[in-house]
């Protein structure tokens, strides 16, 4: 017997529904549905607090053949985790475009200048500038959400990060300003490099 069939065994022994063994045991109901349909198992803490609640051994819970492939579930899932963290990071670092000095001030002023301290450039170019960094920021901290609590818009939000780094380039190359243009362009490119390296 697998462990998907025990697990949903064990809980209708006990007259629980997957919402209550899901409160018992700290995680969502969707957790304990993906375990009992067998699309994935617990994590090494879910399965001591399984082995816990229905006081069964870890033994009579999983075989060694389940056991290892709980292991590579886990360490997957920690893989996508740690590169949706990382990505989402990735996503917030435009916002240093707010104070760092890499626009250029216009053509009568040869100097550079932060997105805050821009005066060269008309006030509708800034706000679409600003708007492009505020919401390349914004769906960052939702991707490190995202990875933090294992959420199903997680990988909508990596998608969306993507799309919002490619505008962003866009946006600043066309605008004729080539260091904010390479900073988001190098962005980009590690966001890419390092979900194709975690797929």
């Amino acid at each position: 017997m697998e462990f998907s069939e025990k697990l949903q065994g064990l809980r209708k022994e006990r007259s629980l529904t997957q919402e209550q063994l899901a409160e018992a045991l700290y995680v969502s109901r969707t957790a304990v549905s993906k375990w009992e349909s067998g699309r994935g198992y617990p994590s090494i803490d879910s399965l001591r607090e399984i082995s816990r609640f229905f006081s069964v051994t870890i033994d009579e819970l999983i075989s060694p053949d389940e056991v290892v492939a709980a292991a590579e579930d886990e360490k997957k899932s920690f893989a996508r985790r740690y590169a949706s963290l990382i990505c989402g990071m990735i996503d917030i670092l435009p916002a240093l475009l707010l104070l760092v000095p890499v626009f250029g001030n216009g053509q009568d002023d040869p100097t550079t200048a932060s997105l805050l301290a821009l005066t060269g450039v008309s006030s509708w170019v800034r706000v679409v500038f600003a708007a492009c960094v505020g919401a390349t920021a914004l769906c960052g901290l939702c991707e490190v959400a995202a990875s933090r609590i294992d959420a199903p818009w997680g990988k909508a939000a990596l998608t969306a990060g993507i799309a919002l780094l490619a505008v962003g380039v866009a946006v600043f190359i066309l605008a004729r300003q080539p260091y904010a243009g390479i900073t988001c362009f190098a962005l980009l490119a590690t966001k890419v490099l390092l979900l194709c390296s975690h797929p």
